[in-house]
């Protein structure tokens, strides 16, 4: 069966998260769906990363196994057509080797978080950022996201459900930027990691929230990270701000 890998890009406020629920609606469950469109039977797709409710997609990455010979093009368009009119959008699609997996193949993930700072209510940016009503200091911000970088146990700043073997993990790159935007200055917040803890990213923008904010000093989250103990964390921030916004691959598929 031929496989082909797409990149998904979604708004996650109506679903459950990416993984397929028998009860409730998710990212995963609607491409299924409108795969079966296609070829009528039961399909099961693979992502690179099971994002939460909530959670956006960028450039989340799976595949899909077709019986099909499909032009990758007509595929994408195929899709887009019987996805309608859930906020999920295939920008890509390609046909890869039949042992190419969109997880296990992966070899980086990216994600960014927008944090808008306002004092009035998000309208257009509803769900899409986490608002605070105070200005933060970046540089304190960045500060301590530098102390976070590199191979470490992240036991603090990882969910009591989560279910990865090991809280050990090298998170590479951690860069917190201040943009003026239309809507008001937002932080944004750039990481990328082989793989990442389950609320692992959320549980980082809101401990930095709060150096930012002068609650936390910069020293407090290298504590912090070093105690391995989920109690010293900061806050776990809402998940409306947060993206998966890539995948990188030995060799890109898509190019």
């Amino acid at each position: 069966m031929p496989r082909y890998a797409m990149i998904v890009e979604y708004h996650g406020g109506p679903f459950a998260g990416w993984q397929r629920q028998a009860d409730q609606p998710s990212v995963q469950g609607a491409i299924e769906t409108a795969l079966a469109k296609l070829e009528p039977r039961d399909h099961t797709i693979a992502a690179a990363g099971r994002t939460d409710a909530g959670v956006h997609g960028l450039a989340q990455v799976a595949h899909c196994d077709m019986e099909k010979d499909w032009d990758p093009f007509r595929l994408s368009e195929a899709l887009n057509h019987h996805l309608k009119p859930h906020p999920i959008a295939i920008l890509s699609c390609a046909l890869v080797n039949e042992d190419w997996h969109a997880r296990f193949s992966a070899e980086e993930r990216r994600y960014t978080f927008r944090l808008l700072m306002r004092r009035a209510p998000a309208t257009h940016l509803k769900g899409l950022v986490w608002r605070v009503n105070h200005d933060l200091d970046v540089d304190a911000m960045q500060s301590a996201a530098d102390m976070l970088i590199g191979r470490h146990d992240f036991t603090t700043f990882r969910s009591s459900i989560c279910q990865a073997d090991s809280p050990i993990k090298t998170l590479d790159h951690f860069d917190v930027q201040r943009i003026d935007g239309l809507y008001g200055p937002e932080i944004r917040f750039h990481l990328a990691a082989r793989s990442f803890l389950h609320n692992q990213v959320r549980s980082f923008v809101g401990t930095l929230e709060r150096v930012g904010a002068g609650s936390w000093s910069a020293e407090r989250v290298k504590e912090a990270l070093e105690a391995k103990d989920r109690s010293a964390s900061g806050p776990v921030c809402p998940p409306d701000g947060l993206y998966l916004a890539g995948v990188g691959y030995p060799e890109d598929p898509f190019a």
